[in-house]
């Protein structure tokens, strides 16, 4: 009887750490079985040693002998901080602009760089200032575009051995003092105020080109002449409160007028005289 309930004691006690070791096995496999997504990447150490990147889909980590770090392999955007920098005509502004960037080898961003997201953004920073430091503040307002592609090229030359590949950079915002913003505005409008005087006189020596042209062919053509003065006369005509006096030939030409009009009025007195016979007959 005794035997018996040792037995049963010995095989409860097997079945009992049967199903511990179950659980601490199926434990073990929940913990190495990873589930990657397509955009990541599992860089691998296997007793300190690089195995590799693995992924996307399901892969197997060793518990306590293998490490590993998740890469996203997607499009980051650094947001680079307002950065004050005084430009090459000492013109203090305020800078802040914005990195794309991806990782472009899962391995060499975990080996070669700490942390990658972090370098890059100080790298941007003081790559920002010293390009900018280079060129004057009109060249940062009108190429803004050219400073874009100088900063990419840079920042893609010193991170590509990280593994990381520079895909953009954009300008946001550049600021300066109330003080200089007064000094641009006198500047813009002295610059329009040339411009304005400039066509002007453009404009002055195209008229005077062409009047000098119409009065050669005023010369040659004195009808042409009379004509034109018979217009400036009828357009004068329509302001009754002013008084043209002529000289020189244009006497000739208010005899003649004067003539029109005697003869006008007398043809209507003739008009009027014989309605009036006309109706005493009548």
């Amino acid at each position: 009887m005794q035997l018996a309930e040792l037995a049963l004691q010995i095989g409860y006690d097997t079945g009992i750490a049967a199903a511990v070791v179950g659980i601490i096995i199926l434990i073990i496999l929940a913990s190495s079985i990873k589930v990657i997504r397509e955009y990541e990447r599992v860089v691998v150490f296997r007793l300190g040693r690089l195995i590799g990147a693995k992924g996307p889909g399901v892969i197997i980590i060793l518990p306590v002998i293998d490490r590993f770090r998740k890469i996203d392999l997607r499009l980051l955007t650094l947001d680079i901080p307002k950065q004050r920098i005084i430009t090459k005509d000492n013109v203090t502004v305020d800078v802040d602009a914005v990195v794309y960037f991806r990782v472009n080898d899962a391995n060499q961003a975990v080996v070669k760089v700490q942390d990658y997201i972090t370098s890059s953004s100080l790298l941007a920073q003081t790559t920002m200032r010293d390009v900018i430091g280079q060129v004057e503040f009109d060249e940062v307002l009108t190429k803004r575009e050219e400073l874009n592609k100088k900063l990419q090229g840079i920042l893609d030359e010193i991170t590509e051995p990280w593994g990381i590949k520079v895909s953009a950079v954009s300008i946001k915002d550049v600021a300066i003092a109330a003080e200089m913003q007064r000094a641009i505005a006198k500047q813009a409008e002295a610059e329009r105020e040339k411009r304005s005087r400039i066509i002007m006189a453009e404009g002055e020596l195209i008229a005077s080109e062409k009047m000098s042209q119409a009065a050669i062919f005023y010369s040659k053509h004195m009808a042409a002449m009379r004509l034109r003065e018979l217009q400036t006369w009828a357009e004068i005509a329509r302001e009754k409160n002013m008084i043209v006096v002529t000289g020189g030939d244009s006497q000739n030409l208010g005899t003649i007028l004067g003539i029109v009009k005697e003869k006008l009025q007398r043809s209507q007195t003739d008009t009027s005289s014989s309605n009036s016979e006309e109706s005493s007959s009548a």
